[in-house]
């Protein structure tokens, strides 16, 4: 009798823990269900609250009269003398600054950033990519040149002002096409921890006067913001050209901001930890004032590349390529004669081409050898510059 009530009393209390999981579980989901609830319910709150807000209004500070008032201009052109919030920092309010005013009161109610053209944002979101001084072949000097001026002041600005001198501000790589002038670049703001703009230097030409101009103050002020920064503008012959007397009104825009650009290379404003490269094929038609040191510092030519830097290239392009045979470098290199980088790969896709047309999934040498011939016959219709200092 007193087993069979032992047995009955474990039976239920192995019910009441198995009922007790159970509405732990059910709890526990019922938490989860509410934790949702109150997510969506946050949610819907904030959409009904931004369609409820009323807009600011845009305005620029123009005087501090004290810690409390502020004259104003507002986008739309009145002037008003006008208060802020309390949970507003008084320092970050100062003469030209952004701020959003309240469309009944006119109080000050956020500091707002500097306003930037879409395009220079367009400009900061241009990737350099993932590559190193490795995937370069021939230009050794040229690279180490380029570093001292740009990463050594960016990295070790304290060892300019040990010697007294001032850290180089920019500098000019000028070439031949397909040199690699573009890579280089490239190379130094992937290989830094910097910030990156690259300029297209003819797109910075507006056909309104004035816009190209501000165009540039603005980028170098967003430059100076997101300072380390490195300013690549390519093709600079497009705004660096020489100035002449007889122009007409679109020469005298371009000669406008030719000036300006001037003016922010070598103005009041320092550029710091603002470091520019500038790239073109044409150095005989830029502007002196542009070239003379203090603006640009150093001027580099990238050269086409000598046998060993041919030899080097078409090593880097041909690394990663399925061969089943030993590519006889030696004679590419005298086959290739006055070829530039973009050519010695090109070789190397063209080789690749001719495996594909022979439905093989390899390359041989005689593939290279096809390719260069082929190239060298294309490369006939190229007109040539005399590149060398005189």
């Amino acid at each position: 009798m007193f087993q069979e009530e032992k047995n009955k009393l474990y039976d239920e209390y192995a019910q009441a823990l198995l009922n007790n999981e159970k509405s732990y579980k059910a709890l526990k989901m019922e938490q989860e269900v509410y934790k949702q609830t109150l997510k969506q319910f946050d949610k819907s709150e904030r959409d009904i609250k931004a369609l409820q807000t009323v807009g600011h209004i845009i305005g620029e500070v123009l005087e501090n009269l004290s810690d409390e008032k502020f004259i104003v201009k507002s986008s739309q052109g009145p002037r008003y003398v006008v208060g802020c919030m309390k949970a507003i920092d008084r320092k970050e309010i100062t003469t030209g600054t952004r701020v959003a005013l309240d469309i009944t009161t006119l109080t000050i109610m956020v500091v707002l950033p500097r306003e930037v053209d879409p395009m220079i944002y367009s400009m900061g979101e241009e990737t350099p990519g993932d590559i190193s001084f490795e995937s370069v072949g021939g230009l050794r000097d040229q690279i180490r040149e380029l570093r001292e001026v740009i990463e050594l002041p960016l990295k070790n600005p304290e060892i300019f002002r040990r010697v007294g001198i001032k850290a180089p501000k920019g500098v000019l790589l000028y070439g031949p096409p397909g040199t690699g002038k573009t890579l280089l670049a490239r190379i130094v703001a992937s290989t830094m921890d910097v910030n990156f703009l690259k300029v297209v230097s003819s797109a910075l030409i507006e056909k309104y006067i004035g816009e190209s101009s501000r165009m540039i103050r603005e980028m170098f002020a967003y430059a100076r913001r997101k300072a380390p920064c490195i300013i690549f503008m390519d093709e600079i012959d497009a705004i660096g050209g020489k100035r002449s007397k007889d122009s007409s009104s679109s020469d005298r825009e371009v000669q406008r901001t030719l000036m300006e650009l001037l003016n922010q290379l070598d103005g009041f404003n320092e550029l710091d930890n603002v470091k520019v490269i500038m790239a073109t094929n044409r150095p005989d038609i830029l502007d002196p004032a542009l070239l003379r040191p203090g603006r640009l510092d150093r001027k580099i030519e990238i050269p086409l590349p000598n046998e060993q830097g041919r030899k080097e290239i078409l090593k880097i392009h041909s690394k990663k390529m399925n061969s089943i045979e030993e590519i006889d470098y030696e004679m590419l290199m005298k086959l290739t004669a006055g070829f530039n980088g973009a050519d010695l790969r090109n070789v190397c896709t063209e080789a690749g081409m001719i495996a594909l047309k022979d439905e093989r999934d390899y390359v041989k040498h005689d593939d290279f050898v096809k390719s260069a011939r082929k190239i060298a016959n294309t490369k006939k219709l190229e007109t040539r510059m005399d590149y060398k200092k005189k």
